[in-house]
């Protein structure tokens, strides 16, 4: 069960993290706060939960485009070295690395989670004991740069596929979403590729129920989000006086999951000596996920610096994965 770990994070990063991202986000109108606080360890099994629902469709259609196209993308890309940006259990990945060219591929996951890293690596080390696999415990958006020059990674030999799955494009503004792309832009060489998974844009009617789901699974994903904040920095949440809520937010085409006060109340956060106030009926933005369509995509792409190369999406046209080259 070989694999390199690799640490690029402070001990405290994610207390400080969690710490700024409340001290920016809840005294801000309207309050907001990103949805990677969801993933404790509840939050992340309720997470799975939603994965199995009816109504979710991303995890699924995203699943099979892969397994239905997964020799091609890899056979076209050249790659021989995988790098999953949030890589997370890896399970999906593993219908990429099925395709591998051969021995003495290299796999490099790339997570803030250094559980979630040492799990799926030892797995994936016995599944594939020809693979070389890499664990690196990174922020993408600070640790861009340092994985993708890394040597080990294949810089500089070509064949590298760079891989963003899970839709978690949607998860950032479009400011995030440009910084992030350019980053992983300047990091690629000729030969080397980009692959996308993003949700398209469709009907509310199908959108809603996926981010409200009717057994209340994701309510309670959504909720568990007051009890992290009171575990980890003394706040006195009461989940009970908050509802959860999904919006289609038309004009910015993405769904918004919020948390709704049902009457006035004021939060105490002990660890950060901070009182945050909430209206009747205010509400606190808890995740965005943007959905795209083809045209959006390849514009913002192509600003980052990458032209298209494929293109597959579900019989239903209702989740995309894309492939992209540096030009």
């Amino acid at each position: 069960m070989a694999y390199r770990f690799t640490d690029l994070l402070p001990e405290d990063f994610s207390d400080s993290a969690l710490r700024r991202d409340v001290l920016d986000g809840l005294v801000d109108r309207p309050k907001t706060l990103p949805p990677k606080w969801f993933y404790d360890k509840t939050g992340s099994e309720l997470f799975e939960e939603i994965t199995r629902l009816p109504e979710y469709y991303p995890t699924r259609s995203e699943r099979a485009i892969l397994q239905a196209n997964a020799a091609g993308i890899v056979s076209g890309s050249g790659a021989r070295h995988l790098i999953e940006l949030g890589s997370g259990s890896s399970e999906k990945t593993r219908v990429l690395l099925d395709q591998r060219p051969g021995p003495g591929s290299v796999y490099t996951a790339l997570d803030v989670s250094e559980s979630a890293l040492r799990q799926a690596a030892e797995a994936l080390a016995v599944t594939y004991p020809d693979l070389v696999v890499q664990a690196v415990r990174a922020d993408f958006e600070q640790h861009l740069a340092t994985v993708l020059g890394d040597p080990l990674t294949g810089r500089g030999e070509g064949g590298r596929l760079v891989a963003f799955l899970g839709g978690t494009i949607g998860n950032l503004e479009p400011q995030e979403r440009s910084v992030l792309l350019a980053g992983v832009r300047a990091g690629l060489d000729p030969g080397d590729a980009f692959l996308l998974g993003a949700d398209l844009v469709k009907s509310p009617q199908v959108l809603l129920p996926a981010y409200d789901d009717a057994a209340g699974v994701t309510a309670a994903f959504n909720l568990n989000l007051l009890q992290v904040l009171n575990r980890r920095l003394g706040a006195d949440f009461d989940a009970s006086e908050f509802a959860h809520r999904a919006v289609w937010n038309s004009g910015q085409a993405r769904i918004e999951m919020r948390l709704r006060a049902s009457r006035r109340t004021s939060v105490r956060f002990a660890d950060l000596d901070l009182a945050v106030e909430f209206g009747e009926g205010e509400e606190m933005r808890t995740e965005i996920s943007s959905k795209f369509t083809a045209e959006r995509l390849e514009e913002e792409l192509g600003q980052a610096g990458f032209g298209p190369d494929g293109w597959w999406t579900d019989p239903e046209g209702r989740y995309s994965l894309s492939l992209w080259r540096p030009v």
